[in-house]
């Protein structure tokens, strides 16, 4: 069936491309951290002192 035992090799674009996907994936999810815990500060520590 596949005659390349490597699977699918990329060109330098693409491993460039991957890579800038990758570290936008990251600066967004740390971006996202940030807020949350800047948030959770803004609130004070009542946040966590509610009736269940």
């Amino acid at each position: 069936m596949n005659d390349n035992p490597e699977g699918v090799v990329l060109t330098e674009e693409q491993k460039r491309a991957r890579r800038a996907r990758s570290v936008a994936i990251a600066l967004a999810l740390g971006a996202l951290v940030v807020l949350f815990y800047l948030v959770t500060l803004v609130k004070g520590p009542g946040v966590m002192v509610r009736p269940l």
